[in-house]
C-alpha cells in the first residue's frame, strides 16, 4: 500500500515511535506548521459559525432567510479577517519583515480555508431563500454541519497525538466539553 498501511500499520508504527503524518509524507517541517494553522483557523471559523446559527436558530422568527445568511458570512468573514490580521502582526513581530510572496499565499490559503466553513451552511440558507426549506431547518443543519466539523477536527487532533486509547477517548471528551464551554460563551455573547 502506498499510503502507510491500514489504520492498524499506522496505529502500530505510533506505538513504536515511529514518525507518521504529515511530516513522514515528505512534507517539509514549516508545512507541518501551516496545516496546524489551516486547522485552527478553521476551528475558529467553525466556532464563529455554530454560534451564529444556534443563536439565529434561538431567534428565526426574527430573521428571513436573507438577514441569516449575511449575519453568518459577516461573522465568519470577521473572524476570518481577524485571523489573518493577527497572523500578518505575528510575522512582523517575529521576524521583523512582511511576509514574502509565499508567505503571503499560505496566508491567504489558511484564511480562505477558513472561509470555507461557511459554505454549506451558505447553499442551505439560499436554499432557505428561494423557499426550498424553510429557514429554521436550513439553520439545524447547519448547526448540525459545524457540530460535524468541529467533532472531526477534534478526533483528527486526538488520534494523531501518542496516548493510548483511553487517554484518547478522555481528550477527547476533554476537548468536547472545552467545545461546549466555548460555544456557551460565543451564544452569551452574540445573543
Amino acid at each position: 500500500m502506498t499510503d502507510g498501511g491500514t489504520w492498524a500499520d499506522r496505529r502500530r508504527a505510533r506505538r513504536r515511535g515511529n514518525e507518521y503524518g504529515p511530516a513522514s509524507r515528505g512534507l517539509p517541517p514549516g508545512d507541518v506548521e501551516t496545516v496546524s494553522k489551516y486547522l485552527k483557523e478553521r476551528v475558529y471559523a467553525s466556532f464563529t459559525g455554530l454560534a451564529i446559527v444556534l443563536v439565529l436558530a434561538a431567534n428565526a422568527e426574527h430573521h428571513d432567510a436573507a438577514d441569516a445568511l449575511f449575519s453568518l458570512v459577516i461573522g465568519v468573514a470577521g473572524i476570518t479577517l481577524a485571523g489573518l490580521v493577527a497572523e500578518m502582526i505575528a510575522h512582523l513581530a517575529a521576524h521583523g519583515a512582511f511576509p514574502d510572496e509565499r508567505g503571503w499565499r499560505t496566508m491567504i490559503r489558511i484564511a480562505w480555508g477558513s472561509l470555507l466553513t461557511v459554505a454549506t451552511p451558505t447553499i442551505l440558507l439560499v436554499l432557505a431563500i428561494l423557499d426550498v426549506m424553510e429557514v429554521e431547518t436550513s439553520l439545524r443543519v447547519s448547526a448540525i454541519v459545524y457540530l460535524v466539523t468541529l467533532g472531526l477536527s477534534g478526533w483528527f487532533a486526538v488520534r494523531r497525538a501518542r496516548l493510548s486509547i483511553g487517554q484518547q477517548l478522555i481528550a477527547l471528551a476533554a476537548l468536547v466539553l472545552l467545545g461546549v464551554l466555548v460555544i456557551g460563551v460565543q451564544v452569551l455573547a452574540h445573543g
